[in-house]
């Protein structure tokens, strides 16, 4: 469980940002596609054990197995891009611009959203035996996430569009954590432990995430949730989006990279 100093795992960081910006369109369409489902299927896993267990906490404590997969499997969340991308910019590597960065976010967006989706379709199957019956008990607890997180926030007005997206950028600041986790160590089980914890914290506290909500919205919308898709983008998706980008960026990426790659002069000794 070898543990990395934070200016060398800093410097993996800025590494995998170049890296992210410099890979092909295909590979990078790859792995968002199965992020996106990987993580998809965790968040159905972590609602099937919470509605079966009646007990929320025990989903929050098995759901970061499906990050922690799709992390060591080399595939890529929005969340991470929007984290990393950016840092081989500032960093001024060899071919990163901002364009690059733009294209990055773009695609790993389209990839992740197509196989959140797939799952969204493939589980909604299951929860209603084909589209043959009702959804069952987890399909019905999905419809009703739906709503109490796209009409349950528009009935706040204002105030319910910033709670939106203070949790998305809470949501981030600790999925960003666990990306940036998985770099403190060089060895499986140090990975897992270290980003295990940021992504508990995350899910049972209910925050924001873009790409576990392509799932959870579109699914709910299959399975019967009293909500649009027009309700789902205006008062979840795209708040959620922007809200992650701030928190990521700005928590973890940024404030990383200033004190620990890019450190200040040490104060001279009286």
């Amino acid at each position: 469980m070898a543990y990395l100093a934070p200016a060398e795992f800093v410097t993996k960081m800025v590494d995998a940002g170049e890296s992210k910006l410099l890979m092909s369109t295909r590979d990078t369409l790859i792995r968002a596609y199965m992020a996106g489902a990987i993580l998809a299927l965790a968040a159905a896993f972590a609602v099937t054990v919470s509605v079966n267990t009646a007990n929320p906490l025990i989903g929050a404590l098995l759901f970061p197995v499906g990050f922690c997969m799709l992390y060591l499997l080399g595939f890529d969340l929005l969340t991470g891009v929007f984290t990393l991308a950016p840092l081989a910019v500032l960093d001024k590597r060899p071919g990163a611009t901002w364009n690059g960065v733009l294209r990055n976010w773009g695609l790993v967006f389209t990839g992740n959203f197509a196989g959140a989706l797939t799952v969204a379709v493939f589980m909604a199957i299951i929860f209603t035996n084909g589209f043959t019956e009702a959804p069952n008990a987890v399909g019905q607890k999905i419809g009703h996430i739906g709503e109490g997180r796209t009409v349950g926030y528009a009935a706040h007005g204002a105030a319910g569009m910033l709670t939106l997206f203070v949790r998305a950028v809470m949501c981030n600041w600790m999925v960003s954590t666990g990306v940036v986790a998985a770099m403190m160590s060089t060895s499986v089980s140090g990975k897992v432990i270290a980003m295990w914890m940021p992504i508990l914290v995350f899910f049972y506290m209910g925050f924001e995430h873009s790409i576990v909500n392509m799932y959870l919205f579109p699914s709910g919308l299959m399975l019967g949730g009293n909500f649009t898709f027009m309700d789902y983008m205006i008062w979840n998706e795209i708040p959620t989006v922007l809200g992650n980008l701030v928190g990521g960026l700005t928590f973890v990426g940024a404030t990383l990279y200033s004190t620990h790659y890019k450190t200040a002069p040490k104060r001279r000794a009286a």
